[in-house]
């Protein structure tokens, strides 16, 4: 009887988790979509906007390559890692209990699928588009939303590590 309230409560976290995945994904997704479509017809052939004087500006770029404009010859291939980044994540969220675990996952997908986007329907071409940046900040390359969400998915999940925090219970062998 303890075994199975354990598997229900179990199951229900990772039910809430999923749940949790799966709207902050949607969330990272469209917030990124919506505002590289803002920057593609408002920014763009324009002046930068400067919002806190040189510190934080609005400017329309593209990036052809990885981050910081490296691998640029190396699109389709970039493209291909994303699908597979996104594919282990789908795959590996299915064991996910942990909240923290499932929102640095939720944004680092989120974050692939939106620049993969990209990828996908931008010029020049299927899987070799450039994605759209539109944020600048002094001695920073340009970025976008997917980017900034990337990131702190990586501090987020290495800070969950770095504590030892699982992202799932493991089964207790000795019942």
């Amino acid at each position: 009887m303890q075994t199975e309230g354990r598997a229900s409560l179990e199951s229900s976290r990772a039910n809430r988790a999923r749940r949790l995945f799966i709207a902050l994904v949607t969330l990272v997704f469209a917030i990124d979509l919506i505002t590289k479509n803002w920057a593609a017809s408002y920014l763009q052939f324009r002046e930068p906007i400067k919002v806190l004087g040189d510190f934080l500006q609005l400017t329309y770029g593209t990036n052809p390559g990885a981050g910081f404009s490296l691998a640029t010859d190396a699109t389709p291939l970039l493209s291909s890692l994303k699908l597979c980044v996104a594919a282990f994540i789908i795959y590996y969220m299915r064991k996910v209990q942990n909240r923290g675990w499932a929102i640095g996952l939720a944004l680092l997908l989120g974050g692939v699928l939106g620049n993969l986007w990209d990828r996908a329907v931008r010029p020049p071409g299927v899987w070799r588009g450039e994605v759209i940046d539109w944020i600048e900040l002094p001695n920073w390359p340009i970025f976008n939303v997917a980017d900034s969400a990337i990131v702190c998915a990586g501090i987020l999940l290495t800070i969950l590590a770095m504590r030892d925090i699982q992202p799932y219970e493991k089964p207790n062998r000795s019942a």
